[in-house]
């Protein structure tokens, strides 16, 4: 079902509902509509025809406004008709941003700007500031094609800046119509996922809680405190986030109210499993695997005991197959690169990609990911692909930290990789050699917070005089993560 169309029959049937909570605001379904339609106008006005990357068929909206109570309005707005939205979170690093914006070169380009928006057209110089409103003249939303791109999101690469990711309606529509019944998401299932809605673990969890005509709650920032606030005052029944976000709502008193757990991201130990029982004692806790470029691959039952590996069985209309490197099926048990047959497949990346991530072969389609299958068709993750580090739910490429480190004009070299972290899943650590002596912890911190955003920026990094190197050339990797496992006078601790 489109988007668009959910949203203006939830209007008109019940528009007093609540549709969108951040933290003390309220956007019902009503004025979201009418938000959504005075959007939708601005955005025509501003950029008649589309002249980005996408091209001239359709008209490229950029979202730099983060969880603002607008979102929702811009979002629908910026993915109807012929519109494709490009969502880029304001807290990335200012270069990095405008990087990513130069690529797209967007018709239009949403900010925030207090309790409204800004909307401008870079190319004429045009701008309107959007507010909340109740009632309007605009015309309805248009419904788009199902083969027409509506979505780029990023996902880290290993080349400097975050990949733009592509997608046609299709997919996410099939995606919708699947998991509504399988998740159990009606009217009343409302739903709390305080993660960035610039990504898409929460922007998921936002679109499939409105097209089912109930109520989201957001955060502006997360805060345990205040989340369990929001679950004990709004009778939340569903919770989306990462391991993270649930080790630290476990920290206080149980809550009642919440029936269902949806976790990604990163796995859940045994230990989360027996801390969501005690402090959620009603709600069934599922994990899902997937990836922004293949969508959903496996989910867990409610019932499935706690693994280091297992990631559950297929999703609905999902083919899963573990492959050898020739391209043969394994053996039950035996590890090889996992590939899906799906209709969830983003269409791809756009412009050049960098040789990694997504790859095709016919009808299948992998990220790289390693992992092997039960007989009972229980899929088993053992190695995410190019090395990747999930970091409290944060996908992360060493190679694209060490890359960023290694522009800057403290550091000569360095080595960048993750270490087993109880809390986080895995933790970012790296070994740098400075390009002089007397570099201090505070002006390094500095200068990663100018190119990195935090979530990448290393947690614990050493320095050495001379980095150990291979007989090619290359870091030494083996040498310098064994430095840090015995914590060796070499080694001399940054922060």
């Amino acid at each position: 079902m489109p988007l668009s169309g959910a949203i203006e029959r939830h209007a008109v049937r019940n528009p007093q509902n609540p549709a969108f909570h951040l933290e003390d605001r309220v956007l019902s379904y009503g004025a979201l509509a009418a938000t959504a339609r005075t959007c939708h106008t601005a955005f025509t006005r501003l950029a008649p025809e589309g002249r980005s990357v996408i091209g001239r068929k359709t008209r490229l909206i950029a979202l730099v406004c983060g969880n603002h109570l607008l979102f929702p309005a811009a979002f629908v707005a910026a993915t109807a008709g012929n519109n494709c939205v490009a969502l880029i979170d304001p807290h990335l690093p200012d270069a990095m941003r405008g990087r990513m914006l130069e690529k797209l070169a967007p018709d239009t380009l949403v900010t925030a700007e207090g309790d409204g928006l800004l909307a401008s057209a870079p190319r004429t110089g045009g701008s309107q500031r959007l507010a909340e409103c109740a009632t309007t003249d605009a015309p309805p939303l248009p419904e788009g094609h199902d083969d027409d791109p509506f979505l780029i999101v990023f996902t880290s690469g290993t080349t400097a800046d975050p990949k733009p990711i592509i997608r046609d309606r299709r997919s996410w529509r099939i995606s919708l119509s699947a998991g509504a019944p399988f998740f159990g998401i009606d009217i009343e299932t409302h739903s709390y996922a305080p993660g960035p809605l610039a990504h898409g673990l929460a922007l998921y969890a936002m679109t499939e809680t409105l097209l089912g005509g109930a109520t989201f709650h957001s955060a502006t920032h997360f805060d345990a405190v205040s989340a369990r606030e929001t679950m004990r005052t709004a009778t939340v029944r569903r919770l989306v986030l990462v391991p993270t976000m649930l080790r630290r709502l476990c920290e206080g008193p149980p809550v009642a109210s919440v029936e269902a757990i949806t976790v990604a991201g990163a796995k859940l130990t045994a230990g989360d499993h027996v801390l969501s029982r005690k402090h959620f004692p009603k709600a069934d806790l599922r994990e899902y695997y997937g990836a922004s470029e293949l969508g959903f691959i496996t989910v867990t039952q409610p019932d499935a005991a706690a693994s280091s590996t297992a990631v559950g069985h297929a999703f609905p209309g999902v083919i899963v197959s573990v492959l050898d490197e020739d391209g043969a099926p394994v053996t039950a048990g035996e590890t090889g690169t996992i590939f899906v047959q799906s209709p969830l497949v983003a269409t791809g990346y756009l412009g050049a990609g960098d040789g990694t991530g997504l790859k095709r072969f016919g009808a299948l389609a992998t990220v790289g990911d390693l992992g092997f299958l039960d007989a009972d068709g229980t899929l088993h993750l053992l190695g995410r692909s190019g090395g990747m580090v999930l970091s409290g739910g944060n996908n992360i490429y060493p190679s694209e930290v060490e890359a960023a480190l290694l522009g800057l004009a403290c550091v000569r070299a360095a080595h960048v990789f993750g270490c087993d972290h109880a809390d986080l899943g895995s933790e970012l650590v790296a070994v740098i050699e400075p390009s002089e002596a007397g570099l201090a912890a505070e002006d390094l911190q500095a200068a990663m917070a100018a190119v990195l955003p935090r979530y990448k920026q290393p947690r614990r990094i050493w320095q050495c005089q001379t980095m150990p190197v291979t007989p090619s050339g290359k870091v030494a990797a083996k040498t310098v993560r064994q430095w840090v496992a015995e914590d060796n006078d070499a080694l001399e601790r940054l922060f």
